[in-house]
């Protein structure tokens, strides 16, 4: 530990909670350091004894879903979306994929999941199929290996690109900025027709098919 931190994301970091569910735990009087009841906001050291008491574990799931294209991932009440499909299930969707777009998304009830995948220091890799309208030009994985500024979401980091013919991209990104890969072929003249995302981490989409989802397995995990 690089100095004090805030009881709850010492929580978080230790695999006990996301931020809100550790706030959570200690307005429930669960949480005690050096024996005293914990308060929320107070700062952990290294040689404060943190205890968790009478809290139940969570089950946790975590499944591999297919989004198919044309449902949003988040859209207005009332309207149809992959949150509102599986918000009475208990699970929420890791991340987004434009309305647009389709392929794997990680459906959970584990908020801490969220930092790891898509944190500033995460780095987890997100592969992806595209199709566009327009012949290829073979610049363009040069383009995206270097980095891209733009003007819709500025300086953008590196990214590996590979054409797979004048119409077939393929491309890998460590970052995940809304609309990236839409906004980075437009700027470079091109109509997306089709996006795909096949691969999360080490977690590949499979052999599903829109709308399936499958459970992640201790390997995935």
């Amino acid at each position: 530990m690089e100095g004090p931190i805030r009881i709850n994301k010492y929580l978080r970091d230790k695999g006990f909670a996301s931020r809100r569910e550790a706030d959570e735990l200690i307005a429930a009087g669960k949480v005690f350091v050096n024996g005293a009841l914990a308060k929320e906001g107070m700062m952990i050291g290294e040689k404060d004894k943190v205890e968790l008491r009478e809290a139940e574990k969570k089950a946790y799931r975590y499944l591999a879903y297919y989004k198919p294209r044309g449902l949003a991932t988040q859209a207005l009440p009332g309207k149809e979306s992959v949150i509102s499909e599986w918000h009475e299930k208990g699970l929420f969707p890791v991340g987004r994929l434009d309305k647009e777009s389709e392929g794997l998304l990680i459906l959970t009830n584990d908020r801490r999941l969220t930092s790891k995948l898509l944190g500033a220091d995460s780095n987890v890799e997100k592969e992806y199929l595209v199709r566009v309208r327009e012949p290829m030009r073979p610049n363009v994985e040069a383009i995206f290996k270097k980095g891209m500024q733009t003007e819709a979401l500025g300086k953008l980091l590196p990214a590996e690109a590979e054409i797979k013919d004048k119409h077939n991209l393929r491309v890998v990104l460590r970052e995940g900025k809304k609309h990236q890969i839409r906004v980075m072929l437009a700027e470079l003249g091109y109509t997306v027709e089709s996006l795909k995302r096949i691969r999360i981490g080490k977690i590949s989409l499979g052999r599903l098919r829109p709308g399936e989802t499958r459970d992640l397995s201790e390997k995935d995990l």
